[in-house]
């Protein structure tokens, strides 16, 4: 027997981890690999299925009832309703029981049918077809049915349904053109590369007879990482081995283009897949408030123990004399005198904790959970947030952080699809200081690219004409863009210009398809590569054809990137491009001044410059040019810094040629909302995937860097030049030493910070060191905190996470906001306390597992500064009026006690202690929570810095909560108190009949509703029809069903304690008087303190509400209608006006492509190449 093979069945199976974390082995087809080969082991591995759901139908009502008994109020009224089924309490167990029922069963339907929504995703993902190659032919199968390793066949504009290597291509040369926008946010074209040895496997036959396995590394999140190799086995042959990487390597969610079909085997499935490894696991998120709400519960719940241990320690004092624990009427029984005293005490506790246990308000979940469900309705049906393009507007996934959105004070967005379309346009170029403008204007018409050229300098030199030439050469040769010469690109039909198809371009770069555009606009079309050549046509119409020997990539560190060509003249051109300040310091000859003041002009309008250069090289130099590229290349070691050196050597001794100008589209509106965000208080952090340069240019064109800013690096580049430790530190001494002079002085410098992604990486290692100086954390957090803007580049995904959670976790523990259009943004959505998924081009995976989605970025602006502020003034509202009139409730049923000798009797009868929080003063205050505004949306959507005044949950603090407690204390002695002395005069009556306990305790009943119900009616701003309906119809309700219990012999009941109370009562004038004076004392002390804060210390909302009655503001109401009118296109009216059609805005418009006036009227130059073109706000 062969124990090594039992050996390896051991080790796989039984020793441990270790082989499981190292690698994996894939039999490409399910084939068995030869004899002689290492032994066939089948692996098991998941499926393809993606799950983003929470529950399932077996584990729904454990695991739901488990999360919402993690509620104090819900697991403390759990606990009162087995107290009243165990043992004799003064109140029924459906007192109790009823309502949590209530509570448990909304919460739970509400949860479950959110919960069923991600189902109904998660089955239209699993259940999307996929061509499946089985015995040489394709089978169609649904995606959840994948395995890995079988092979699939994609066509193009399809998605990738797990991660796959490329085994084939329909393409000659094996490559397939790819993007990943869902994955890294970049709508460009990416290529990858099919084995060399599978390569020409190009039908379902051929691809079913490849036998070969791979061995590559465990499942792990990296996106841009990936270590194999392939073993393919042919007959009588050694097995070849061949390596592959991440250029093999296809991610699920990345779309097939520019491609007729591939064949690729399946290596990871369904939650292995990269990006499922990114996604973070839902967990259930809670709101600030509902944490408030937790906390003031405890200390209810303290305050409730004590009383009960008051009235109980209380009760067996009054009872030491023996004619008071045992009185004539009511002796004990035989059981009762043989119970223990501590038995009989603790039973008692118990009873009067059932008696107190209304102070907790479980009916306030009830209304806080369909405050939250109907509020959300608002959102989506809101007119100012849909998008005519799209068909679409707001979504609302979860409806449990509304409030949240009031709370916001980070916001963490992704660049490409968020802020900008990722749309550039060619604007200009700059040739030894003679500008070029495509399609110029001249007396009102456009002249064509020859016109403007000739309009610019009819007769240019010599020296001046080869310069031109060289530069449009070099824009047409120094890319990787590829040509799609078809009528359709991405599924959409374009390019047909007099009946036929033309060329389009695409390309891993969006600017350089703008620039090889831009040069066909002037005259030189790049027309294809063909057999390593690339070929242009010249503005004379004659093809010129160039040997493309070398490219060197580029990459954010150089900054550049250049090519090197051999002309039909034998002459070798070394072209280059890239960011002014990493040309012009090579640069040895050309007009640098006149390029350098046009590319600053550029810049100061917020375009995009690259500067171009080039360079001949003689047949020597480039012979030593190959030679230091091909030695780095092959090198196995340290090969990107052989690289770096190499291109080092090469790119030197450049003669400058000119500049070219970009302009780079944002979103509508995009500066105007993070302009409001920043006024708002928010600070606003950009994690992208993107270059540096590429992200500080939106940076820049959407107010979030301005020209004042100083920006600081903290980047791989730095950190190569000096240590992290050194450059922390001089960061942290730059904003701290600015941090200690802005004191002395009224200005303050505004400070930017640039991160990218590996930089972050080994700031966030944890350090091996123990000393304090080797963690980086809080250095890097405190740098965060004295800047303005946070840019944060070449992030990965789980990355962005990380950056998310460094924040929310640090010790101020702020409210965090993600944003994002991709599925790269998804770890960051889940993280953050609320997450928004845009609903762009860039797939649906951010808007399906995010907390609320909308369409654009705009949208925002709304989302928080309006309904956001809204929905926490609203909750916090309903927060504190719960508690304080519960604390009106129950405090005159502890006063009782004392003056009934502690015997646990009620002050109120059943039905008004069940009917109280759900009947009598619940719709109030529900209503309330759905519509209040108490300003309106224009004044909120003008002034952010209302939003200021929420912030931070300052209206659930524990000096506002203290003032609604000390004043429910203060009424509810009022209420007990201005009773009883009324009842000192004991012929109350008109007929001398005196009053009972249950009369008195009606008339304080009366006295508490109506007090409280009138206090929600002053704290009413905004009045509607309802709110009249429901507030006075709450209170008439009470009269007639007070009427009708106490003026009818009910037939299903005992006894009838309450026949004829009520009427009784309302027959004596007094009583009716005590009534209106016990209400209008318990009501004046909060109107003097409102009065006396609005006068002497008004918060800035309050003197917005001001100015509104005053007339100032467009809030004052319309003679017409008697509503407020809003302005076109503000959006402006209440939520029930969001029914209505939407309005036109004609204003403050966006980057839709026209070029804006100069705003900025200087512009630091060190911070000029990260300038990106975008029409700023203009006013019409």
């Amino acid at each position: 027997m062969d124990f090594s093979v039992l050996r390896n069945i051991i080790s796989r199976y039984c020793a441990g981890e270790e082989y499981w974390v190292d690698s994996r082995t894939v039999y490409i087809g399910h084939k068995e690999p030869p004899p002689g080969a290492e032994a066939y082991i089948p692996q098991r591995y998941p499926d393809n299925r993606i799950v983003s759901s929470k529950y399932t139908l077996w584990n729904f009502i454990p695991k739901n009832l488990f999360e919402q008994f993690r509620r104090i109020a819900n697991f403390y009224f759990l606990l009162i309703f087995l107290v009243q089924l165990i043992i004799d309490t003064p109140t029924s167990p459906v007192t109790s029981g009823l309502p949590l029922f209530f509570v448990i069963t909304v919460t739970a339907s509400k949860q479950g049918y959110e919960d069923w929504l991600r189902h109904k995703a998660d089955c239209s993902t699993n259940e999307c077809p996929v061509d499946v190659v089985q015995q040489g032919t394709v089978v169609r199968t649904q995606s959840s049915k994948l395995r890995v390793g079988d092979v699939v066949m994609v066509r193009e504009d399809e998605t990738f349904p797990c991660d796959l290597i490329l085994l084939s291509s329909s393409r000659d040369d094996g490559t397939c053109y790819v993007t990943t926008t869902s994955l890294d946010g970049e709508s460009s074209h990416k290529t990858y590369y099919a084995v060399p040895d599978t390569m020409a496997f190009k039908t379902e036959q051929e691809v079913d007879s490849l036998h070969a396995t791979i061995e590559c590394e465990q499942p792990q999140p990296d996106l841009y990482k990936f270590v194999g190799r392939i073993n393919i086995y042919k007959e009588r042959e050694d097995p070849l081995a061949r390596p592959l990487g991440a250029e093999n390597l296809l991610l699920r969610g990345a779309t097939l283009k520019n491609t007729e079909h591939i064949y690729a085997v399946a290596i990871y499935t369904g939650m292995d897949t990269k990006m499922t490894l990114n996604y973070q696991s839902k967990s259930q998120k809670r709101s600030a408030v509902e944490k408030s709400m937790n906390a003031f519960l405890i200390v209810y719940l303290c305050i409730l123990i004590s009383k009960a241990v008051i009235n109980t320690v209380l009760k067996y004092a009054w009872q030491c004399s023996p004619d008071r624990d045992e009185p004539w009427y009511n002796h004990r029984t035989e059981i009762d005198r043989g119970r223990h005293v501590v038995i009989r005490a603790f039973t008692d506790f118990l009873a009067f904790m059932v008696l107190f246990n209304y102070i907790i308000p479980v009916s306030m979940y009830v209304t806080v959970e369909m405050q939250k469900f109907l509020g959300s309705y608002f959102i989506a049906w809101d007119k100012d947030m849909y998008d005519e393009e799209l068909g679409e507007g707001a979504q609302v996934n979860t409806s449990d952080l509304n409030e949240e959105l009031g709370q916001v004070e980070y916001v963490f967005t992704d660049k490409t699809g968020t802020l900008t379309e990722n749309n550039m346009e060619f604007i200009e170029c700059c040739v030894d200081g003679h500008v070029y403008i495509p399609h110029a204007i001249c007396n009102g018409q456009i002249l064509s690219a020859a016109s403007s050229i000739d309009m610019i300098d009819s007769s240019p030199g010599g020296y001046r004409r080869e310069h031109e030439e060289l530069f449009f050469r070099a824009l047409c040769l120094c890319h990787t863009v590829q040509v799609k010469e078809e009528e359709t690109v991405d599924s959409i039909k374009r390019g047909i210009h007099q009946g036929k198809p033309t060329s389009f371009y695409i390309s891993s770069s969006p600017d350089e398809v703008a620039l090889v555009e831009g040069m066909k606009r002037l005259g030189y079309t790049y027309l294809r590569l063909k057999d390593s050549h690339m070929e242009i046509l010249n503005k004379d119409d004659e093809i010129e054809r160039f040997e493309l020997l070398h490219v060197l990539n580029f990459d954010s560190v150089r900054r550049r990137m250049s090519v090197i060509v051999k002309s039909s003249a034998g002459e070798y051109l070394l072209f280059c491009k890239g960011a002014d300040s990493s040309i012009f310091p090579r640069v040895v000859s050309g007009k640098v001044e006149q390029v350098r003041a046009r590319v600053e002009q550029n810049a100061v309008e917020g375009l995009r410059t690259l500067c171009v250069a080039y360079r001949s090289l003689s047949p020597a130099e480039y012979k030593e040019a190959c030679y230091q590229l091909s030695n780095a290349k092959l090198a196995l070691q340290d090969r990107e810094q052989r690289l770096a050196q190499a291109y080092d050597l090469i790119e030197r001794n450049f003669t400058l040629l000119g500049a070219t100008a970009v302009e780079d589209r944002l979103q509508e509106k995009a500066a105007d909302t993070i302009e409001s965000l920043h006024k708002a208080g928010m600070k606003v952090w950009v994690l992208t995937g993107d270059k540096m340069e590429t992200a500080a240019a939106t940076c820049y064109a959407s107010k979030l860097f301005r020209s004042s800013t100083q920006i600081l690096e903290l980047t791989k580049k730095r950190t190569e030049e000096q240590s992290l430790h050194d450059v922390l530190f001089d960061l942290s001494r730059t904003v701290l030493g600015q941090r200690s002079l802005s004191g002395l002085s009224v200005d303050c410098q505004d400070y930017g910070l640039i991160i990218d992604g590996a930089t972050l990486s080994a700031v966030l290692k944890p350090s091996p060191e123990s000393s304090g100086s080797g963690n980086y954390r809080e250095i890097f957090l405190e740098i965060c905190r004295n800047c303005s803007a946070v840019l944060c580049c070449r992030m990965a995904p789980l990355q962005k996470a990380q950056i998310v959670k460094l924040i929310k976790v640090s010790k101020e523990h702020p409210i965090t906001l993600a944003i994002g259009d991709g599925a790269n943004d998804v770890s960051m959505i889940l993280e953050a306390h609320v997450g928004i998924g845009i609903m762009g081009k860039e797939g649906r995976q951010a808007a399906r597992n995010s907390d609320y989605a909308i369409p654009k970025f705009k949208h925002l602006k709304k989302m928080l500064l309006v309904h956001g502020h809204f929905y926490y003034i609203r909750i916090a509202e309903l927060v504190q009026y719960f508690f304080y009139k519960n604390v009106c409730f129950i405090f005159p049923q502890f006063l009782y006690q004392f003056f009934c000798g502690f015997s646990q009797q009620p002050l109120y009868d059943t039905a008004y202690l069940t009917l109280y929080n759900i009947s009598f003063t619940s719709l109030p205050i529900l209503l309330y929570s759905l519509i209040e505004k108490h300003v309106s949306i224009e004044t909120l959507k003008r002034d952010p810095t209302l939003y200021r005044d929420v912030a931070k949950n300052s209206l659930l603090r524990w000096p506002v909560f203290l003032y609604w407690t000390c004043l429910g204390l203060f009424n509810a002695c009022i209420f007990f108190f201005g009773a009883y002395f009324l009842f000192d005069n004991t012929t109350f009556t008109s007929n001398g009949q005196m009053f009972g306990n249950w009369t008195f305790g009606t008339l304080v009943f009366t006295v508490l509703v109506f007090t409280v119900t009138l206090k929600l009616a002053l704290d009413t701003h905004h009045w509607t029809w309802i709110n009249h309906f429901v507030i006075w119809g709450s209170l008439l309700f009470y009269v007639i069903f007070s009427l009708l219990w106490g003026g009818i012999i009910w037939p299903f009941m005992n006894y009838q304690r309450m026949y004829y109370v009520f009427m009784q009562m309302l027959s004596s004038g007094p009583a009716w008087l005590g009534i209106i004076l016990l209400i209008t004392i318990s009501l004046l002390p909060d109107v003097v303190k409102k009065v006396l804060c609005r006068t002497l210390w008004p918060t800035a909302t309050e003197r917005a509400q001001r100015v509104r009655a005053d007339g100032v503001c467009e809030g004052s109401v319309s003679p017409a209608t008697g509503l407020d009118p809003s302005p076109v296109g503000g959006g402006g009216g209440s939520e029930s006006d969001m029914l209505c059609p939407a309005r036109t805005c004609e204003g403050d418009r966006g980057g839709g492509g026209v070029r804006a006036a100069r705003t900025y009227d200087s512009m630091m130059s060190h911070n000029s190449n990260y300038l990106l073109s975008q029409p700023l706000d203009h006013v019409p």
